[in-house]
This record gives structure tokens, C-alpha cells and sequence, in this order.
């Protein structure tokens, strides 16, 4: 019977604090959206690609193929022993590869969903369950191509026209759509799955000398998973499978890209509860302050510190489980609006019926319930300590308590972080980077607990800001530093989201002053030729000998990526076709750059790392682990234009499979005094058959590169806006419950003359005095930990460390102007308090 008037209490300040209510609710909503949209989101795209992948290896008993994807493939010897194997009765090789389908002279836009080419085979050698034709036929000579329907859909193509594929090894192919067919109904996406005739499809994508992959059926009586077996003792260095394993393995592989995007989505979800959070535990501690005389009436009639205790955290419980409720519906919108968004920018996601697993409903209705009961805990257990005669006759008592030991461990933690910032500084890589993530996470602590005490000589300083204001300015600093705690609580929330801003910023700006260095630094070359952005598919290896053939070129250099295994790790190298001294700027410290077949070139820290001494013959393999015996003749100075090693061409073309074979970069060097602007329109008109090359000078290829780095920020800083909407709703939530409790005082002034503009005035001045705090603080603390992390990636190319000054001084701007807008209701809501009725108010 106890708890039952108890629980009509705090049902009954629920409903008499609505604003309130909404204003706390939402942050709670803000948060839960985000992580529940992300587990939606995600679900949604595996459940879809589930259906797809569910018609991969359909009739197939056992595929054979090889271990890692990089490399050759199964040679035909390997394909002739499997047929004779016992149990087999039939083998059906086949072979893909990247391809690009142009459309009136332009590259059809997938939006980076695959687009490739493969083998067709027909029933009677295919072993699969052949495709369902929707239109047309299937391809029966060279020159025919049949095309899924998401695909054709997308090119705007139909059986009979006349096509253009453009296959990075082998140039621009004319084709005719033959048959449209259709891999999945229930599903369309943005990839391009062209089939050729088979021998076709050998000659475009394999070097004569292996096949892709290779389907078997067993024969009658033979189990599937026998045969698998069998294969797997006669041909241990391949890949053997059911049909389940290898629509498994798909499944495996996109399950992977996707938990990125969730964790990708889920730390900026984190991040915007995080930031909720401060705001949900400064509300409640306000409120127990303001209620700290109806909480003593409470005790002195009867209740027990343990019902004062359950009251407020009952409120909280109400508050989370709706916040939670509304933020998971909420989620459900946010994650038709994402895949809405990513499919505007043609990203070819497909799309399906929208998958809510149990796990997302817990998930949400759990982390927002408990963060919010959590947060109310603290501020609970101080209301029912209090004394209810000392509660009675003060207001709020928070303000007064000492700050002592909070800044002690807000400074010891504080030296700590610095230390370990400063100690992961010194190395690069994942370890180093582990190193300073724990300095931040030490100083966003110390921050936490030491923004008390660091308001006041903060807020005091930047009282300058207002003095042209007079008494009203005077009296905003005042309100700003009367209660630290709260303005550190309030100020936290933009504190954590313009530090993170601040450290994006200086990521973006020093790999962009890293790019424009290296160019600078690094290539001589007069011209750049590049394949489209953040594509596999770089420059066509035709286009450089028809650039070659360009008047007044002098030079011509493609350089090409290969992927090797040194002791069983993989090692990143270029292989440059033609004389690479002549359009880059390189330092050969010992050796020579005049490579033979059987020759390499290493970096200085590759060779230090492996002891590899000049002359010295050793041994690398291919990611398909044939093994090369290599001489280091050279060993070059470090620098990111040519990886760890420098292999020749010899060892490419025996390393990467044909379909693979491109150029990431053609430089071009023109002759002395060549007009530079008639040959750049000649490379143009060179390479115009290709469609998907760039000709870009100096200043163009780091704009390009530039232009990649501001799209990746863009999202995180579009991720990023949530948490700092989250904060300008705190400082709302903070001036509104702020008003509340300076309610008499308010009445006293304007009783005595304060006008209605000069109560407005002061509220908006004490908003953008206590934004500016968060955001001062923020960016330091942002551009410490962005050089700490910066400097843990010098190894990937970053290497020179840059400021975005012009930005900060804009964030911190609009911060002030970020604290006035949001005092504008509280403002308006103070200036209108009656003041014989605010005076009389007790």
C-alpha cells in the first residue's frame, strides 16, 4: 500500500512537467533511433542478399575452387584430374572477371555494386540449374552477351541493342543483348552481371592456362559430401565444397562487410546516447534540486529514503521505456530513410521486406531503458540523503558541494591519458593506435570529471565576450558559474561531439596535405591518367600503349599493384611498366632500379623488418602459393608511391590473374617545351574510347583525391550532426529547467525594473557563454587527440599533420551562435514570468 501513493507521484510530476517530459524523452529517442535503425538496417540487407546468394550453386554438388580469391585460379590440368576422379560425373569449368558496360559512350553507374563478366554454359555442359530467361536467349556465339534484369533495368537496355563492355585487360568489346535474365525476383540491386559465350569468356578473362572456378556433379549414388571429401585428399591446396558451403562462404564474406557498416553505425548511435545520457542525468539532478522541498515534505510525512529513492527512478524507468519504444519505431523509419538515401546516391543496394529481429527490440528497450534508469540513479540517491529540515530550507544544494576529489581524479587522469596519448604517438599501426584510444578515452573522462572545477576560470575568461553588455552580460557570466556542475553537464554534450568533429576535421585536412605533398614531392610527371574513384578497376592496360603514340608525350609509365606473401603475410607491391626515375622522384639507398625478371626492390624499413641485405636471393610466393626465388637488387628510401617492394613486370603477369590486370596510375611526361594544353586535349581524344579514364594534371588528380576525402567526411560529419542536435537539445532542456528554478529571482528583477528584452538577453548570453565553454574545450581536446591518432598512421601515408583553422574558428562561431538559438524558447519563457506571482511563488 506504500508504494502505490509513492507511484501516483511521480506519475502525477510526469504529467504536471510535459515539456519537460518531451525534452528528456527525446534524447532518449535520439539515441535508441540510431541503434535500432543500424540493427534494421543491416538485418534488412543480409536478409535480402540471403534470398539472392540462396540461387548460388544451385544443382551443384561440389564447387573446386581456389583458397584465396587473388589468385590464378585452377589450372586445366587440375580441371582434367578432377574429371577422372572417381565418383564424378561431370565437370563444368568457369570463368569471370571485372568489366565496365558503357551506354551511349558513358559507363553505366553502379554505384559500387560488382559489375562482371562470366561464363555461360549450356545445359548440357553446365551442372548448376540454369538461369531463367525473362527475355531473349541465351548467348550462342562471340559478340552475344546476356544481361541480368537489375542490370538492364539500370542501363536501359533491351534483347537486340547494340552495347559496348569495356574489359580492363583486354579494352572495349562491341556486344549484343541476346537474353535478359533474372537471378531473383523478389530482389533488384545495383550490380551487372553480364554472361558471355564461353570460349569468349576464356579469351577475355583467363590466361588460357586456368578457369575460375569448377563445378561438379557427382555421379548417381555418390554423395555429395563423399565426393567433397574425396576431392579434398586428392587436391589439398584447393578449396572443396558442397553447394551449402559455398553459399555459406557468400554469406560469411557480405556478413562481415555489413558488420562494419553496423559498427559503423552503432558507434555514432553510441556516441548519440552517450551524449543523451549527460543530458538525461543533468535533467534529473536539476529536477531533484528543484523538487528537494516536495521530496522533504514527502519524508517528513512518512517516507523512507528508499521510496524517495524508487519515485525518482520510477520516473526514469517511465521515461526510458517510452523514449526506448518511440526510439525503435523511430529506428524503423531511419533505416528505410538511410537505405532511401544510399540508393539516391545509386550506391545499388537491393531492397526487400524489412527485417525486426527480436534481438533489435531488446537491444533498444533495454540500453535505453537501463542508460536512463542509470543516469536518474545518482541524482536519486543524493535526494533521499538529504535531511528533510535542511531540504526545506534551501532550494538546491548541489551547487555548493565541494568539487575536491572529483578534480583530483579528473587530474589524474588527466597526466594519464597525456602519457599514453603521447606514448602510442611514437609508434604507428593497430597496437600504437590502441595505445592513444585509451589516453582518449582517459582524457574524456578527466574532462568529465574536471569541467567543474574548469568552468569557472573558464566561463570567468571568456566573460569578455559579454561585457559589452553591461549589468545584463555580468549577470549571464554570473548565472553561467553560479552552478558548475550543471554547466559543466550541460556543456559536456557539445564538449564530446566538437571534440570528435574537431579530430575528423584534422584527419580530413592532414590526408589531404599528405596527398597534395606526396604529388608534389613525389611525381614529375606532367599528366595523370586514373580509372574511376574507389573502383577495382583501374586504368585499361591499352590505354597506355595508345597514349604512347600521343604527339609531344615523351614518357610513359603505368604502374600496377600486385599482392604477394612473404613468410605467409601479405605484402603489397608495384610494378612499374616502363622507366619509372623518369616521372618519379625516388631514392635508390643501395643497389640499383634497373630490375631484371628475377630481381626486387624493397623499401628500407620492409628490408630492415625482414633482414634482407643487397644481392641477398630470397623467397616470395603468389597469393596461390607458387613460390619465386628473387634477388633484392635495390633497396629504396620509404615512400608511399611504391608500397614495401617494386616487382618487374616478369612477376606480375605471372602473379595476377588476367582478368585483374590494370594500371592504378599512367604518368605521363611530356617533351621539353610541348604545348602542355593541346597535348592534355590529345590524351583526351586519346583515351576518349575508354571512357572511364581520367586525364588529370597535379593540382586535378589531388582535387580528385580531395574530393574522395570531403565525401567520407561528409557522412561522418552527417553521423555527427545527431550528437550535437542531441547537445543544443540539452542546453534547451538545461535554460528551460534553469528558468524554473530561478522563477523568484527572475520575478525580483523584473520588479525592479529588468525589462522583458534585457531577461531574454541575459539568458541568451549565459547559453552562448556556456556552448562556447563546451566547444573551447572540445576542440582542444579534439586536436590533441587528433595529432596522438594521426601520428599512429604515418605508416598508411600520413604524414604530414594539418590544422583546420578556417573550420575551427567557424565551429567555435557557431557555437555561440549554436547557444543562442537554442535559448530562444527558455529566453522568451523567462521574460514572460509575472513577477508579484513568481515573488509570491514558494
Amino acid at each position: 500500500m506504500a508504494a502505490s501513493p509513492m507511484r501516483k507521484v511521480a506519475l502525477r510530476n510526469l504529467a504536471a512537467h510535459k515539456v519537460r517530459l518531451v525534452l528528456t524523452v527525446l534524447s532518449v529517442v535520439l539515441g535508441t533511433a540510431f541503434i535500432s535503425g543500424s540493427f534494421i538496417f543491416t538485418d534488412t540487407l543480409q536478409s535480402t542478399f540471403d534470398g539472392i546468394f540462396a540461387a548460388q550453386a544451385k544443382g551443384v554438388d561440389v564447387r573446386v575452387q581456389p583458397k584465396e580469391q587473388q589468385s590464378l585460379g585452377v589450372p586445366n590440368d587440375v580441371v582434367d584430374k578432377l574429371s577422372h576422379l572417381d565418383g564424378v560425373k561431370t565437370v563444368a569449368p568457369s570463368v569471370n572477371g571485372p568489366v565496365v558496360l558503357l551506354k551511349d559512350g558513358h559507363a553505366v553507374q553502379t554505384g559500387g555494386a560488382p559489375s562482371f563478366g562470366q561464363s555461360y554454359l549450356p545445359p548440357g555442359k553446365s551442372v548448376a540449374e540454369p538461369d531463367k530467361f525473362i527475355d531473349g536467349v541465351p548467348p550462342a556465339q562471340p559478340g552475344q552477351v546476356a544481361i541480368n534484369s537489375g542490370g538492364a533495368e539500370r542501363a536501359g537496355l533491351k534483347v537486340g541493342d547494340h552495347t559496348t563492355v569495356l574489359v580492363p585487360s583486354k579494352g572495349n568489346i562491341d556486344v549484343t543483348i541476346s537474353g535478359i535474365y533474372d537471378i531473383d525476383a523478389s530482389s533488384t540491386g545495383g550490380f551487372i552481371a553480364l554472361q558471355f559465350e564461353d570460349a569468349q569468356a576464356r579469351q577475355l578473362f583467363t590466361d588460357g592456362l586456368h578457369v575460375a572456378y569448377v563445378d561438379i556433379a557427382a555421379q548417381p549414388g555418390v554423395k555429395a559430401d563423399d565426393l567433397r571429401d574425396r576431392i579434398k585428399a586428392a587436391l589439398p591446396d584447393y578449396k572443396a565444397q558442397n553447394a551449402q558451403q559455398v553459399r555459406d562462404d557468400f554469406k560469411a564474406q557480405l556478413g562481415n562487410a555489413l558488420k562494419f557498416i553496423n559498427y559503423f553505425l552503432l558507434a555514432f548511435g553510441s556516441i548519440a546516447l552517450l551524449v543523451g545520457t549527460f543530458i538525461i542525468y543533468n535533467t534529473f539532478s536539476m529536477l531533484v534540486a528543484q523538487r528537494l522541498r516536495e521530496l522533504a515534505l514527502l519524508r517528513a510525512v512518512g517516507a523512507s529514503r528508499g521510496q524517495i529513492s524508487r519515485s525518482v527512478v520510477g520516473e526514469s524507468l517511465i521515461v526510458g521505456l517510452i523514449g526506448s519504444a518511440l526510439g525503435l519505431a523511430a529506428g524503423v523509419g531511419l533505416s528505410f530513410g538511410l537505405s532511401g538515401l544510399l540508393n539516391a546516391f545509386k550506391l545499388g543496394l537491393p531492397t526487400g521486406t524489412m527485417s525486426l529481429e527480436p534481438r533489435t527490440v531488446f537491444v533498444a528497450l533495454g540500453v535505453g531503458t537501463v542508460v536512463t534508469v542509470l543516469s536518474a540513479y545518482a541524482p536519486a540517491r543524493r535526494a533521499a540523503k538529504v535531511p528533510p529540515v535542511e531540504a526545506m530550507r534551501s532550494e538546491s544544494n548541489s551547487a555548493g558541494e565541494s568539487l575536491r576529489l572529483r578534480t583530483i581524479i579528473g587530474a589524474v587522469l588527466a597526466v594519464a591519458g597525456a602519457v599514453l596519448v603521447v606514448l602510442g604517438a611514437r609508434g604507428t599501426g593497430g597496437s600504437a593506435a590502441t595505445v592513444v584510444g585509451i589516453g582518449a578515452a582517459a582524457l574524456i573522462f578527466a574532462v568529465l570529471f574536471a569541467s567543474p572545477a574548469l568552468s569557472r576560470p573558464v566561463v570567468t575568461g571568456l566573460g569578455v565576450l559579454v561585457r559589452p553588455f553591461g549589468p545584463v552580460g555580468r549577470m549571464a557570466r554570473n548565472n553561467a558559474i553560479r552552478n558548475p556542475r550543471r554547466t559543466a553537464a550541460t556543456a559536456f554534450a557539445l564538449t564530446l561531439g566538437l571534440m570528435l568533429v574537431s579530430a575528423i576535421g584534422m584527419l580530413g585536412s592532414s590526408a589531404k596535405a599528405s596527398v597534395s605533398d606526396l604529388v608534389d614531392k613525389g611525381v614529375k610527371a606532367d599528366y595523370i591518367l586514373a580509372g574511376p574513384p574507389g573502383g577495382i578497376i583501374g586504368v585499361p592496360l591499352a590505354a597506355t600503349a595508345t597514349v604512347g603514340q600521343v604527339p609531344q608525350v615523351k614518357d610513359v609509365v603505368a604502374f600496377h599493384g600486385v599482392a604477394l606473401r612473404v613468410d605467409g603475410k601479405q605484402v603489397i607491391g608495384t610494378a612499374p611498366e616502363g622507366p619509372m626515375a623518369k616521372v618519379l622522384n625516388y631514392t635508390v639507398e643501395q643497389g640499383t632500379d634497373q630490375l631484371g625478371d628475377d630481381d626486387i626492390m624493397v623499401s628500407e624499413t620492409y628490408a630492415s623488418d625482414h633482414d634482407w641485405k643487397l644481392g641477398e636471393s630470397v623467397e616470395i610466393s603468389s597469393m596461390d602459393y607458387k613460390k619465386f626465388k628473387v634477388t633484392v637488387a635495390g633497396i629504396y628510401k620509404d615512400t608511399q608511391l611504391l608500397q614495401n617492394m617494386v616487382t618487374p613486370m616478369a612477376l606480375y603477369q605471372k602473379t595476377v590473374p588476367v582478368s585483374y590486370q590494370s594500371s592504378f596510375l599512367v604518368l605521363v611526361a611530356a617533351q621539353p617545351g610541348a604545348d602542355l594544353p593541346a597535348m592534355r586535349k590529345n590524351l583526351e581524344k586519346a583515351t576518349e574510347q575508354y571512357v572511364i579514364v581520367q586525364v588529370l594534371d597535379r593540382n586535378d588528380f589531388k582535387g580528385a583525391q580531395g574530393k574522395q576525402i570531403d565525401t567520407l567526411l561528409a557522412i561522418l560529419y552527417g553521423l555527427l550532426a545527431l550528437a550535437v542536435v542531441i547537445a543544443i537539445l540539452g542546453i534547451v532542456n538545461t535554460l528551460a529547467l534553469s528558468v524554473v528554478e530561478r522563477r523568484r529571482e527572475i520575478g525580483m528583477l523584473r520588479a525592479v525594473g529588468m525589462q522583458r528584452a534585457q531577461v531574454r538577453r541575459s539568458i541568451y548570453l549565459e547559453s552562448m557563454l556556456i556552448a562556447i565553454f563546451g566547444a573551447v574545450v572540445g576542440v582542444i581536446l579534439g586536436l590533441a587527440l587528433g595529432v596522438g591518432f594521426l601520428k599512429t598512421l604515418a605508416d598508411l601515408g600520413i604524414a604530414t599533420i594539418a590544422v583546420p583553422w578556417v573550420q575551427i574558428v567557424l565551429m567555435l562561431l557557431a557555437s555561440g551562435v549554436v547557444g543562442v538559438l537554442a535559448a530562444l524558447w527558455p529566453a522568451v519563457r523567462a521574460a514572460r514570468t509575472p513577477p508579484l506571482a513568481a515573488i509570491a511563488d514558494l
